[in-house]
């Protein structure tokens, strides 16, 4: 069975309930998932996943110093996440307000480690962004894009 980390920062709350959401469609899809703070995670420990999902609140438009850290952290490993599935969300303030740019700043470190990611032709392309508290509201595009991690992570390892 595949293994996923899905790991965030949250100061208010926010990115965590989203955090659970997306792990949640995650199991439901048949993964194995852990979910923790960016604080409990080894960086060792992202070796022992096949997807690794980071979420972080919209700072200024950038990801939190704590997911930062972890990052900054992970360059111990450089070359050796290559293939493993990566995916980005946030909790933004209001439409407009950095979360794109959020996303983006972490992406670019998965993509410097190798790791698969993948767009969106539909709505939300480069992952998932929520204003302020996840709510029902949301649900749908949580759902969309835990499907689509662990279609991509099934399809990877079957190729």
């Amino acid at each position: 069975m595949a293994k996923v980390l899905v790991t965030y920062y949250s100061r208010g709350g926010n990115t965590r309930r989203l955090a659970e959401m997306f792990a949640e469609t995650l199991r439901a899809e048949g993964l194995e998932v852990v979910l923790k703070p960016v604080s409990e995670v080894k960086v060792e420990e992202l070796m022992d996943y096949d997807g690794i999902a980071i979420g972080s609140p919209t700072y200024y438009g950038q990801m939190a110093a704590e997911v930062k850290k972890l990052i900054d952290d992970s360059v111990a490993l450089h070359g050796k996440l290559d293939g493993k599935v990566g995916f980005a969300f946030t909790t933004a303030g209001g439409h407009g307000t950095g979360g794109e740019t959020t996303l983006l700043s972490i992406l670019e470190s998965l993509l410097i480690h190798g790791m698969v990611v993948q767009g969106d032709p539909g709505d939300l392309h480069y992952g998932l962004i929520v204003r302020g508290k996840p709510g029902s509201e949301d649900l749908d595009r949580i759902r969309r894009k835990a499907k689509r991690m662990a279609q991509l992570i099934r399809r990877l390892q079957t190729s």
